[in-house]
């Protein structure tokens, strides 16, 4: 019913000027007008209903409404993930099978799936003992669907459209049951696959805000951490000169960002501070930046290091064993992560590889030393790069080498 208050409320409030200029937002302003609207006039809550059912009829100018503004948020979303280096082949939410849901329902119909309950819904039973204690709506008294009806039309589809291993469901804990209950329908359809279905929750990040205002969108979030860390980086005395500083604060902001979202488990609720988020200590995306791009000067400084002079006898100090030691547990870390799909395993690695890293670069030091020494310590040093360079693509960061 989202779209149906989105749409009727467009139809009152809405403005194409300010759909072009600033769709994502102008659309949010709308819906929550139309929300506030509904709660007042029940006459705005019926044109909603009946935009969604027209929409679901197929009726043209509902269906032209619907397809501009899915255009207009897909090219929007398209380039803020650009800025995040996420790039889709397909962009199908459930909404998007509004034709299929048909098709699933006669499926759920013809086996004996599903029930008509006295207000007039229609249900799949989900109990043990078939008496509706447990139950999951899939049409509303008016015949209109229920986006748990789209997700099942969406996975049979999926099913048959790329024959996948795996089908991971990425949304926040809110919608553990309902994906639990779309599994459990789709088993009781008699598809085995369903097993191959995963739910992979996260929490909600707490006490976040830009100095735009108290609503967020992801947009204005990365621009607030590129203009954090632009006036961070002005008054910084570590600071390099940079060709393109912008680029290099974009990449620090969001590494922050990602950082900060990761090394808990996903499933947590945290409290979001910018301070805490943007320090340049501590466990966080921009030590994990500052510790790469310092690497990265070592080795302009010294070179790679040369195979030649390289001696494992040179590793001996207790600071050069616990990063050699660490290095070791990097499979071991990829598997576990792979496994719960968990992407702290690997932040918190990269972390602690920092760490290590920073205590070795004080005490192993290479200008000054015998060549032998100072050539393996490069290499040591080159090593940790590369895996530090390595996990952070991982987590969907770019590093930089200068900040």
């Amino acid at each position: 019913m989202q779209f149906g208050l989105l749409g009727a409320g467009f139809q009152q409030f809405g403005c194409q000027e300010k759909l072009q200029r600033n769709p994502l937002h102008h659309l949010f302003e709308v819906y929550v007008q139309a929300n506030k609207a509904a709660e007042e006039d029940d006459e705005i809550q019926k044109s909603a209903q009946e935009f969604f059912r027209k929409l679901e009829e197929g009726d043209g100018q509902t269906l032209s409404l619907w397809k501009q503004f899915r255009d207009i948020s897909i090219r929007e979303y398209a380039g803020i993930y650009k800025r995040l280096g996420i790039h889709f082949d397909e962009y199908s939410g459930e909404s998007f099978y509004q034709d299929k849901v048909q098709d699933a329902l006669k499926l759920l119909e013809s086996k004996g799936l599903l029930k008509s309950m006295n207000s007039g819904t229609t249900v799949v039973d989900l109990s043990e003992a078939g008496d509706l204690s447990v139950y999951a709506t899939v049409l509303r008294s008016d015949g209109t669907s229920l986006y748990f009806a789209r997700d099942v039309a969406a996975a049979l589809d999926r099913m048959e459209k790329y024959s996948f291993d795996k089908m991971i469901y990425v949304t926040d804990k809110s919608q553990s049951n309902h994906f639990q209950q779309v599994f459990q329908t789709l088993k009781m359809m008699g598809y085995h696959w369903a097993e191959c279905c995963q739910h992979v929750p996260f929490g909600r990040v707490q006490g976040m805000k830009t100095r735009s205002g108290e609503v967020v969108f992801l947009e204005d979030v990365l621009d607030e951490a590129r203009s954090r860390m632009l006036q961070n980086m002005a008054v910084s005395k570590t600071t390099k000169e940079l060709d393109n500083p912008d680029d290099t604060a974009e990449k620090v902001g969001i590494a922050a960002l990602i950082v900060q979202d990761f090394k808990g488990s996903l499933l947590s609720d945290y409290q979001f501070d910018w301070d805490r988020v943007l320090q340049s200590q501590g466990d966080t995306g921009v030590f994990l930046q500052y510790t790469h791009a310092r690497l990265c000067s070592l080795e302009r400084m010294f070179g790679p290091g040369d195979q030649k002079y390289f001696s494992p006898q040179c590793l001996q100090e207790p600071q050069a064993v616990s990063v050699l030691q660490h290095f070791l547990r990097y499979d071991e870390v990829l598997y576990q992560t792979t496994e719960d799909l968990q992407p702290k395993h690997i932040t918190n690695y990269l972390l602690r590889l920092c760490h290590l890293l920073a205590v070795a670069h004080k005490s192993l030091t290479v200008k000054g030393s015998t060549p032998e020494v100072a050539q393996t310590r490069l290499y040591l040093f080159r090593a940790g790069q590369l895996v530090l360079a390595n996990g952070m693509k991982l987590l969907g960061i770019t590093p930089v080498d200068k900040m």
